[in-house]
């Protein structure tokens, strides 16, 4: 069993040795260990450092693509080097490698396809309450969306096995952690959890510019992720919702009118225009239901491109990858 272990790098010439130093050089069960950079177009020395720790294979990026390109690339050239289980980690330090052979187990044991580090954001020192109450509603919020039960939805640690790997998807250009776990959720894939441990802070994240921007961005991601794999249900209620409060002037119009008052035409009109518009998104709803069936028939497609090329693949191990 190959396990590749992939590292998405942007300028990390002065963290990336630190990643490198607690990765497991054995894991029972593992028979082959090897060690992934995505260089995602760094203007420091990352790929030379890299180079002199013996990263085994490197993916290099002209220019900066973002988190969510570069790691999908990484799963790319995993796969297509023939990893059975793919563990991705931070090149800034932030997780502890020494934990790997604990992250990458349930999938040995075959007790689950994907396995996501909990950091126990509670007790991780440099994150400010505020900080710690938004991941914690964040969480529940991609619980809900999910089905699942992952305890810390942003979390970057996560093993995959190889066919999980290959069901992958992402559309964000910004970031894969929400958008994978709703995903997966919907397609059934066994998430688990583990425990980790954090090291100490080296830098501050380049994910985003402000804490609202993120809470912005990442917010369109669950709502876009969900709407997309929930079609039906999402316009079902929004479009019940319409006609209900569209229900309203129309049995107040109703009583005034028995009454002998018929002065309230505008209650009616209110009432016709609303309950035309909860009609209206019940035909956008069972619309966008068949597009979300489409999808699902395209990402079988998918899965199983890819496993025929991933598979034809797998005996071709090229040293480095450029794109």
């Amino acid at each position: 069993m190959k396990l590749i272990i992939q590292i998405p790098c942007y300028n990390e010439e002065n963290t990336l040795s630190y990643v490198v130093q607690d990765l497991p050089k054995q894991i029972a069960g593992i028979d082959i260990i090897e060690t992934l950079i995505i260089d995602d177009g760094s203007t420091d020395r990352t790929v030379d450092v890299a180079r002199e720790l013996g990263i085994d294979h490197v993916v290099k990026f002209p220019n900066n693509k973002g988190l969510a390109y570069g790691f999908m690339a990484g799963i790319d050239a995993c796969l297509r080097l023939g990893a059975d289980i793919i563990v991705n980690t931070d090149g800034d330090n932030q997780y502890y490698g020494g934990d790997i052979p604990c992250l990458v187990q349930p999938i040995i044991e075959k007790t689950a396809e994907i396995v996501i580090g909990d950091r126990d954001t509670d007790n991780i020192a440099h994150f400010s309450s505020l900080k710690k109450r938004l991941q914690k509603t964040g969480s529940t919020i991609v619980r809900k969306a999910s089905g699942s039960n992952v305890t810390d939805t942003t979390s970057g640690f996560r093993a995959y096995s190889r066919d999980a790997a290959m069901k992958l998807n992402v559309l964000s250009e910004y970031t894969y952690t929400l958008e994978t776990i709703i995903d997966a959720g919907n397609k059934k894939l066994g998430i688990a959890n583990v425990k980790i441990k954090t090291n100490k802070k080296l830098r501050e994240s380049r994910l985003f510019k402000s804490m609202w921007g993120y809470i912005k961005r990442s917010a369109g991601t669950i709502i876009r992720t969900y709407i997309s794999r929930r079609s039906l249900k999402v316009f079902l209620t929004v479009g019940t919702i319409v006609l209900i409060v569209g229900l309203i002037p129309a049995i107040r119009f109703l009583y005034f009118f028995f009454q002998g008052d018929s002065g309230h035409i505008q209650s009616l009109i209110l009432s016709s225009i609303l309950i035309v518009t909860a009609v209206m998104i019940y035909v956008f709803g069972f619309l966008a239901d068949m597009v979300t069936a489409n999808r699902k028939v395209i990402d079988e497609i998918l899965y199983r491109i890819k496993k025929l090329e991933y598979d034809a693949a797998r005996n071709k191990n090229p040293r480095e990858s450029d794109e």
